[in-house]
């Protein structure tokens, strides 16, 4: 058989099956992209390679996942940090003009290419440390020009870089101006509107809402969630971050593919999860920054056989995260995940949250040929170290 690149002489996570799939002598194949062949070298088929590469005993893993990002915005948010570190409250901070309505302000005076160059350094940032896919949310536009910039902005990043994104649809991400004190109307809008005109422009991949008392209710996200089964697309959830509202039992009844946040999931909650095969998100960075005390139910998790995807949550108000090997870190000191939970949820289990488990995730045949080429002894260094990235080389689709 012919292929076109052969990397050998390297160690191999394959997260294929459970846990790391380990390959101590191992060797990858790529032939249009995909991978032909990720093994043990003993058992590779013979093929003849265009290109041979020695990783000289380097650690192989998939492409790193980042399943839940706010990359594309306008301006930032440090003055709001500063305030809070003197002490302003939220409300101290919103009658100033700040909150997410200083980004949805900034985010609609932006013009596409704005967007673009402003959220071109922070997706150089996951790059740079082995990401291979990034799925980027709008919300921040609230209305319906600039939610569709901010989506076509999402997908130019993806013509810029070597690196797939993934969109969704967060026009329930907060209640605009225009719609004070009339919440059912603005969803009626997204629900009629605004989420028939990003379908029909094929500008997002899933819808995605927040499910919170200062966010959405319950009923307004059912609603939503049956608009976007009218459009076949898949739904996932904000859910339980800062209350309980039921919200990831809502989004399982709905085949959410995750429910993101999770500080407040219930047991019902986990159960109908579990049934749904929907992913739990965990965004240790947000739990950092916002300085919270309740941790998302771990051991119930665990126990009830949820998957746990790890994300940056990269956002200008909550989490201004861009590296998602500090976000593993996070997830290990501050929720005490494992290094294979760690390590999974950047790879296989995010790439089910992102409904993507076919073509990414794992080192197997058939999927994308994106690699993450380290040097490190053991995989654990991946999630011990903070501030240092070991990355030797990132491949996408084969190259």
């Amino acid at each position: 058989m012919q292929c076109d690149k052969l990397w050998t002489n390297a160690r191999l996570a394959t997260f294929a099956g459970e846990g790391l799939g380990i390959v101590d002598r191992g060797a990858i194949a790529c032939r249009d992209g995909l991978i032909q062949y990720a093994g043990p070298i003993d058992q590779m088929p013979r093929l003849d390679a265009v290109e041979i590469i020695d990783c000289a005993d380097r650690w192989i893993t998939p492409g790193l996942i980042d399943c839940h990002t706010h990359l594309v915005h306008g301006a930032d948010r440090a003055a709001e940090f500063e305030m809070r570190l003197a002490g302003a409250s939220y409300a101290q901070i919103a009658q100033a003009g700040g909150g997410i309505v200083s980004t949805m302000r900034a985010t609609r005076s932006a013009s596409e290419a704005d967007l673009v160059a402003s959220a071109l350094p922070r997706l150089d940032a996951l790059i740079a440390e082995g990401v291979t896919t990034v799925e980027v949310k709008s919300g921040y536009g609230l209305e319906r020009d600039s939610e569709l910039r901010m989506l076509q902005a999402a997908r130019r990043l993806g013509q810029e870089r070597p690196v797939h994104i993934v969109t969704s649809f967060l026009g329930a991400h907060a209640l605009p101006p225009e719609y004070a004190g009339d919440a059912d109307a603005y969803i009626a809008m997204l629900c009629d509107v605004l989420l028939p005109d990003v379908a029909a422009a094929g500008l997002a991949d899933a819808v995605d809402a927040f499910c919170e008392g200062i966010g959405f209710s319950r009923e307004q996200t059912h609603r939503l969630f049956l608009a976007a089964r009218r459009h076949g697309l898949p739904v996932k959830l904000h859910a339980e971050q800062l209350s309980n509202q039921h919200g990831a039992q809502l989004a399982a009844e709905h085949g959410a593919l995750s429910a993101d946040h999770l500080e407040h999931l219930d047991d019902d909650g986990i159960a109908a999860m579990a049934r749904a095969g929907t992913i739990a998100t965990l965004l240790p960075g947000a739990y950092y920054f916002m300085r919270e005390t309740r941790l998302p139910p771990i051991a119930a998790l665990r126990q009830a056989g949820v998957p746990i995807a790890i994300a940056t949550d990269c956002n200008p108000g909550t989490a201004p995260l861009t590296s998602l090997l500090l976000a593993m870190n996070m997830g290990a000191t501050l929720f005490r995940l494992t290094v294979e939970e760690c390590l999974t949820g950047v790879t296989r289990n995010a790439a089910r949250a992102l409904g993507l488990a076919h073509r990414i995730g794992t080192l197997e045949p058939g999927k994308c040929c994106d690699l993450a080429i380290w040097d490190i002894e053991r995989p654990a260094e991946l999630v011990y170290r903070m501030g240092f990235n070991p990355l030797h080389a990132r491949i996408w689709s084969g190259q």
